[in-house]
């Protein structure tokens, strides 16, 4: 048999690589094909434990990494989504869910002559899952299928890196210097210090696991060396948590410390335990040769176990955690004025930022829809602390879309699915159609304050004009806000209809305000003011038509200038909502309604 060598380091390196990248893959796709439903259940969890320990469970197993998962909780507890002890019962869960990983391994270890024996190792059918799934991303038309195919490829590298590793150290079998090195492991401290080493420098415990595996393959890693090593790669896997928890707040930080803490309790129970059973009690199966389904029981017996163990003491890790990393200033309360979750970790989870960033766009939205309304409001009645809460707010709602521009930017960066892709289309769109709007009540409030401020007045004649076409902006407000806000085409499809009529409203008001400047009923300084006014008032309306035209463009992919032009001209239902809708306002300004 040939004799291990530099070669044979370079292969394992070489399937080490393999194994990683296809992880990555693997894991990229089963995020995208879950379309981040998963993840995005996280911002919903409640306080029950045993639901987010399923939950969390379910997330690894989909996602294939509890490194990510614990990035998630940091990042969602960093932006105030999710308090600390919702993520506890989470953790616990993603750990039972990384060890399928060590299961879908193990398939490596299968061995027979029966063709259908045969067919369950990776050697086999590796080549024709990398095959289906090369013909999927080359050939589907559709994103999810796409997705399949990049799962499947992922998986095909993954087998192929676990092949090189255990080819590479196949050779160690017989050799006796690699015997004696071995016999150093009978130290279970040392064991749990080279898991955890080896772990925090690639920074994935399913690699770790790989590679212990491929190590099993030699026939001398017994259950009593093997089982320190796993419980040292579980701690090693912590490192990924400490990093992401560079420059967050003190609840961020407990979340990687809880992790650490649940690593770390469980080894120091189940260690001495497994030493006393080894030492004491004397249990044969410590001095057995381990294999890959060995190694994946082992993983799977501590994963559980710790949970078993700790679970019902969460409150008390929690309480430890506050206890480790205590609070040296007063957390930052939040408001609806202040954007919370945009954080940078949650980007490493597209479809989890998407979602986050879909939130702060609300919240802008619901912003803005108070701000114009209050602004409408002082056309009629002036309020000096109204007049000072819109200029703030509008100041307030430029800060929003800045950032909400920036982390839409670094996500389209990002690999989203479809629908997160129009989605961050979406935003991109209306959050400058808020922003806009905002700049337009601050105008209505400057109008006002100069009329406030020089001490004149509109007439009776011209303020009931003003009430019917603000109350007029108000509805189309409420209905574009209403649409962006619930997604509900039915709603945005109402909005043009209504925008119709604003803009005939204002043509109306208009030659209104000539015959009175005409017949003297009006001075030219108010006359200027009631055009920038009524200027605004179309503006604003205007880019509540963009809103609603946004959604019905995106969601139902048609030009939005070809269906406006087809509903004008062909749409029955069109012309029926404009008339009831002009019916009502122009009736009552006293006129007759212009036809659509």
């Amino acid at each position: 048999m040939e004799e291990f060598s530099i070669f044979n380091i370079f292969t394992l390196l070489g399937g080490l690589a393999f194994f990683l990248y296809g992880m990555k893959v693997m894991s990229t796709g089963l995020e995208k094909l879950t379309g981040g439903k998963l993840e995005v259940a996280l911002k919903k969890m409640t306080s029950n434990k045993f639901k987010a320990l399923l939950l969390g469970m379910g997330i690894t197993i989909a996602i294939q990494s509890s490194s990510a998962m614990t990035v998630m909780l940091v990042g969602f507890v960093n932006s105030g989504i999710m308090n600390l002890e919702q993520t506890i019962g989470v953790c616990f869960g993603s750990d039972i869910g990384t060890t399928l990983t060590a299961w879908i391994l193990s398939l490596a270890g299968v061995d027979g002559k029966n063709p259908f024996i045969k067919m369950l190792k990776p050697s086999s059918f590796a080549p024709l899952v990398a095959l289906v799934g090369v013909i999927l991303i080359m050939a589907a038309k559709k994103n999810k299928k796409k997705d399949v195919g990049r799962i499947l490829v992922g998986f095909a590298i993954i087998m192929t890196g676990m092949t090189f590793m255990s080819d590479a150290v196949s050779p160690l079998a017989d050799s006796p210097k690699f015997q004696t090195i071995l016999t150093a492991f009978k130290n279970p401290i040392l064991g749990v210090l080279v898991g955890a080493g080896f772990t925090g420098i690639i920074q994935s415990s399913a690699a770790s696991v790989g590679i212990l595996q491929a190590f099993s393959q030699t026939g001398a890693l017994t259950y009593g060396m093997a089982l320190p090593i796993i419980m040292g790669l579980n701690i090693g896997t912590c490192v990924t948590a400490l990093i992401s928890s560079i420059g967050v707040n003190k609840n961020a930080k407990r979340v990687a410390c809880i992790h650490i803490l649940i690593k770390v309790l469980g080894t120091l129970i189940l260690l001495p335990v497994s030493m006393i059973l080894e030492s004491v009690i004397q249990l044969s199966i410590f001095d057995k040769t381990v294999g890959f389904v060995g190694i994946a029981v082992m993983h799977s017996i501590f994963n559980i176990a710790t949970t078993i163990i700790l679970l019902p003491f969460s409150k008390h890790i929690v309480k430890l955690s506050k206890i480790i990393i205590k609070d040296d200033s007063v957390e930052q309360v939040s408001s609806k004025k202040t954007i919370t979750g945009l954080d940078d970790i949650l980007l490493k989870t597209p479809a989890v930022a998407v979602h986050t960033c879909l939130s702060a766009t609300l919240q802008m939205a619901e912003l803005t829809r108070e701000t114009i309304i209050m602004a409408l409001k002082l056309l009629v009645e002036y309020d000096g602390e109204a007049c000072d809460t819109v200029i703030e707010n509008e100041d307030i709602i430029d800060g929003f879309e800045d950032k909400i521009n920036s982390y839409l930017i670094k996500i389209a960066k990002s690999s989203v699915t479809g629908a997160d892709s129009r989605s961050v289309s979406k935003m991109m769109h209306c959050v400058g159609n808020f922003e806009r709007i905002s700049d337009h009540a601050v105008n209505l409030v400057e109008s006002a304050q100069e009329m406030h401020e020089k001490g004149i007045n509109f007439s009776e004649e011209c303020i009931n004009e003003i009430v019917v076409i603000t109350d007029a902006i108000t509805e189309n407000v409420n209905k574009a806000f209403d649409s962006y806000e619930k997604n509900d085409l039915s709603i945005a499809h109402k909005v043009e209809p209504l925008e119709e009529v604003v803009d005939n409203l204002s043509t109306e008001l208009k030659n209104r305000h000539i015959r009175r400047l005409q017949n003297d009923e009006c001075t030219v300084e108010l006359g200027y003011i009631f055009q920038d006014v009524l200027t605004n008032l179309e503006r604003i309306s205007d880019h509540c038509s963009n809103i609603a035209g946004c959604l019905i463009e995106t969601d139902e992919k048609t030009n939005i200038h070809a269906y406006l032009h087809d509903v004008k001209e062909n749409d029955e239902g069109f012309r029926n909502e404009y008339r009831e809708y002009a019916e009502e306002y122009f009736r009552r300004l006293g006129a007759s309604e212009v036809k659509a």
